[in-house]
């Protein structure tokens, strides 16, 4: 099962980086925490969007302003 392979996974991560001197297992856990966070963040803004889709309220996307604006981002 899927689960339980990323358990495993994860267990195996967790134990070689209780092997670490303290501060960099604190270091690691918050990024580690940083990046969950993020990764929940977008999924929220995803579901978001797909349920403003499905109300119908989506719109033609202007895909040379979006390409615009990642530019001016770089």
């Amino acid at each position: 099962m899927v689960n339980d392979f990323m358990i495993k996974v994860l267990k195996e991560a967790l134990d070689q980086v209780a092997t670490l001197p303290e501060a960099d297992q604190e270091q690691i856990g918050r990024e580690l925490l940083e990046h969950a966070l993020k990764i929940r963040a977008l999924r929220v803004d995803l579901q978001a969007g797909v349920d403003s889709l499905d109300r119908g309220r989506g719109q033609e996307l202007d895909m040379d302003g979006v390409i615009r604006r990642a530019h001016c981002l770089l």
